[in-house]
């Protein structure tokens, strides 16, 4: 019996990981700010978004869920994302396949038109299993995830 007690145990733990990404934009944060806020707009450039259901959003708040499609991987998380526009946007799991899932982007301005992007996430599975199976999709999602919004910004705004 206690071989299976360990063996439970170890199911539950998962180990945090950290995501810190920033780069230079040549596009105002007001517009980046904007472009993060519209997820229902996420399938249309981000190739793992299977979709999104829009719970609400106002001024100070937007809660999604999104979708996951990717690698045959099918998942869905929900976040609340509190709005400091155009400054700050912190992310707050509200439910998903994460023990923990939170973090911010920042939009610094650097003049009229042009702006530092800055991801920072902190984000652990549930359960070894589900780390298992998804901390390949999610790592890969996170770490092309800004460059993501930059190229879909650059196809916006640029002529």
């Amino acid at each position: 019996m206690r071989a299976y007690v360990e063996y439970d145990i170890l199911l539950l733990a998962s180990a945090m990981a950290e995501v810190d990404k920033s780069v230079l934009v040549a596009h105002p944060r007001e517009r980046m700010f904007e472009l993060v806020d519209r997820v229902e707009d996420y399938p249309l450039f981000l190739p793992w978004c299977g979709g999104t259901t829009l719970r609400s959003r106002d001024a100070q708040r937007t809660v999604a869920t999104i979708h996951i499609a990717y690698m045959g991987i099918h998942q869905h998380f929900t976040t609340e994302n509190t709005k400091d526009a155009p400054n700050t946007m912190r992310i707050r799991l509200i439910d998903g396949p994460f023990s923990k899932l939170e973090g911010d982007w920042r939009f610094i301005a650097l003049g009229d038109d042009a702006c530092k992007i800055e991801l920072r996430l902190d984000y652990a599975f549930s359960s070894r299993l589900l780390e298992a199976m998804l901390a390949p999709v999610f790592s890969h999602i996170t770490n092309t995830l800004v460059d993501a919004f930059v190229h879909r910004a650059d196809a916006m705004f640029c002529s």
